[in-house]
């Protein structure tokens, strides 16, 4: 099911998340649109997956992942189709609509609501796992995407990886992701841990709230960086391809942090696992901004840290609230999350413009140093209880 479930991800990923980075030019030199809507697609389509995020948690709560899984394909699918069949600028936009309910519905949030329901308190390797394949999408589905668009061109290659979500990623999730049974309403879930279940509910609700704030102040700062860094890169003096290079050890280094969070990730909480991102993440800003020599040092921690983040996301909240609940948890926890993703390039672009390079990056590094403490404080709340 893992194998399933990761081939699937890298697909769904590739096809929606990392589609516009390579499709976003050629678009535009075909069709005149302005970049800013067709970029600003992926930014609706981000905005609409974290409005229905709790929506969805909820059905894979009450009615399992399966189905809800196999439904996003068949919206990935028809997203696909109507970009690229779109003869003019609204259709377009609607298409991408459509694209961020198959993403609300079959990416990271939803994938680990459906585990989290299927393992219960042992869904963290499973999470870790399906990460880690995770990891590869952009490494897979960029160069594919490259091919598709020099021999079928932007619709065509929108058209061809509509046929791969009906005919590989939908079947995946039928065949691969067991049936589950309905919760039944008078049925308390068995899962849920005595303790956690009998917990302070004041307590309760602060640590959800502060992962939340933690989560959301690094999504922000993840896509703020993954938009400007080849600007926040050469402001510092590097060549392009200098600048290119650097940036192409950011994969490798998540790659490569959840592998090794996978390996040895059993042997701590969960909870180590986010203080580690947080603190790899703001070390690697923090030697971005000093000498070059450090550049690419501070781009693998960063790059690390935002790896592992991945599955601190999934991992932290079954950890430290039960699998009682889980997946409509999740899809609370996705809605903040993904709002503010949707955001971020018109915040990064703000601060580019008022604050230059150096500013953004030193906006970036304080955001980081509060998530450390955030991440403390979480810390600090889970010793007590």
């Amino acid at each position: 099911m893992i194998a399933t479930l990761g081939v699937a991800q890298i697909l769904a990923w590739g096809s929606s998340y990392y589609l516009i980075a390579v499709l976003a030019k050629p678009i535009a030199a075909g069709t005149g649109w302005p970049m800013e809507w067709i970029v600003g697609g992926l930014s609706l389509g981000l905005l609409i997956s974290g409005l229905v995020s709790p929506a969805v948690g909820r059905l894979i709560e009450a009615r399992g992942g399966r189905p809800v899984l196999m439904a996003s394909a068949g919206l990935l699918a028809a997203g696909l189709v109507t970009i690229g069949l779109a003869p003019a600028l609204p259709v377009f936009v609607a298409g991408w609509a459509v694209l961020g309910l198959a993403m609300g519905a079959g990416l990271y949030d939803p994938v680990f609501a459906a585990l989290g329901r299927v393992y219960g308190e042992h869904a963290r390797p499973a999470i870790a796992n399906v990460s880690l394949f995770g990891g590869f999408s952009s490494t897979v589905c960029w160069p594919l995407s490259a091919f598709l668009v020099e021999h079928a061109g932007w619709r065509g290659a929108c058209l061809i990886y509509a046929a791969i979500a009906l005919v590989v990623i939908l079947p995946l999730y039928a065949v691969g992701f067991p049936r589950e049974a309905a919760h039944r309403p008078d049925r308390a879930a068995p899962e849920v841990a005595p303790a956690r279940a009998a917990g302070n509910p004041r307590g309760r609700r602060f640590a959800i709230v502060t992962f939340a704030a933690i989560m959301t102040l690094a999504s922000v700062i993840t896509t703020v960086v993954s938009v400007h860094l080849l600007t926040l890169l050469q402001a510092r003096g590097l060549g392009l391809a200098e600048a290119v290079g650097l940036g192409a050890l950011f994969g490798p280094a998540q790659v490569g942090a959840r592998a090794l969070e996978v390996a040895f990730g059993k042997r701590h909480h969960p909870i180590w696992t986010l203080v580690i991102s947080t603190l790899g993440v703001t070390a690697g800003l923090a030697m971005l901004m000093g000498a070059p020599a450090m550049i690419a040092a501070g781009i693998l921690l960063y790059g690390a840290g935002s790896g592992v983040r991945a599955i601190a996301r999934g991992t932290v909240p079954l950890a430290l609230f039960g699998a009682g609940g889980y997946a409509a948890l999740m899809g609370k926890l996705a809605l903040p999350v993904l709002v503010a993703q949707a955001a971020s390039p018109a915040i990064g672009a703000v601060l580019m413009r008022h604050f230059g390079a150096a500013g953004t990056m030193g906006a970036l590094c304080a955001a980081a140093a509060v998530n450390i403490g955030l991440t403390l404080i979480l810390l600090a709340t889970h010793h007590r209880s």
